[in-house]
């Protein structure tokens, strides 16, 4: 095992999980700021090239977790594993954002869906080979249909 340290923090819109957009169509076009710590600023070198990054973060407001629930976009039970619920074994989200710019130690991106403050734990470039029409999309889809 690993003890997680962060590497920055998110400035964000949303200061409480009820302000951040959630639902079918729902798009994260909301815009912040993530701030690295000066120890980890060289770890940036390069980034600009890339124009989205995959954001890995603590849900470190999540209290417990529960291996089934229901999520706010179906009236179905699932396992956590297959969905994006904050209250996890391992209180770990995953976010891709579009890099707009850097300014020193600072990334402004679009497509944030943190709350304020969120501790950053890592950042990869996005690189993904896997064409759109092979992606599948689970019980996501079938609960779109259902709405419509």
């Amino acid at each position: 095992m690993f003890t997680p340290q962060p590497i920055g923090f998110v400035s964000s819109p949303y200061k409480s999980t009820s302000e951040v957009p959630k639902g079918f169509g729902v798009t994260h076009d909301a815009v912040g700021a993530l701030a690295i710590l000066p120890d980890f600023a060289p770890g940036l070198t390069d980034i600009e090239g890339f124009s989205h990054l995959i954001i890995i973060w603590e849900f470190d407001r999540s209290q417990g977790f529960e291996l089934f629930g229901t999520p706010p976009i179906d009236d179905r039970p699932h396992g956590v594993f297959a969905t994006r619920s904050p209250r996890r074994p391992n209180p770990i989200g995953l976010t891709i954002v579009e890099l707009l710019r850097r300014a020193g130690r600072e990334l402004y991106v679009r497509g944030v869906d943190m709350l304020d403050g969120t501790p950053i734990l890592d950042i990869k470039p996005y690189l993904s080979g896997i064409p759109t029409e092979q992606l599948r999309r689970g019980w996501l889809a079938e609960a779109e249909a259902r709405k419509r």
